[in-house]
């Protein structure tokens, strides 16, 4: 089974609240919440690959001096397995903005779990809530 390196952030405003991604239609599990982040290409750090997706994801800069390794999820899905790193980043510039058709959600921490997410990043959840 193939191991696919993603790169998440849990980018998190003054307020304390996180922001989700709703995947939009016509990418699989299409309309669950989702860490902004994305692949890690061949050659790249998860750190660059993160400062990357954020950008074309979301219009924001930040740099790798900001991302703070969080956790990580490691989950079997039917035909590969996930392996993805969750930084932390409490500084960007820029206002987050959906580039990608995607929605964008400030959640509180303790609300997390009303967002249907997928099954990799489930257990991240309480751990970025009691690290909050």
């Amino acid at each position: 089974m193939k191991t696919i390196l993603v790169s998440a952030v849990a980018l998190i405003d003054r307020d304390g609240r996180v922001l989700l991604a709703q995947r939009p239609e016509g990418k699989s599990m299409a309309g669950l919440w989702e860490f902004p982040g994305g692949k890690v290409e061949p050659g790249e750090t998860p750190e660059a690959a993160l400062i990357r997706e954020l950008q074309e994801e979301l219009g924001i800069d930040t740099w790798a001096s900001c991302l703070a390794p969080l956790t990580f999820a490691s989950h079997g899905y039917d035909d590969f397995h996930l392996l993805m790193p969750l930084f932390a980043c409490r500084k960007w510039e820029g206002i987050p903005r959906a580039q990608e058709g995607q929605t964008l959600k400030w959640v509180r921490p303790q609300d997390l779990r009303d967002y249907p997410m997928p099954p990799a990043d489930i257990p991240l959840i309480a751990i970025l809530r009691d690290w909050l």
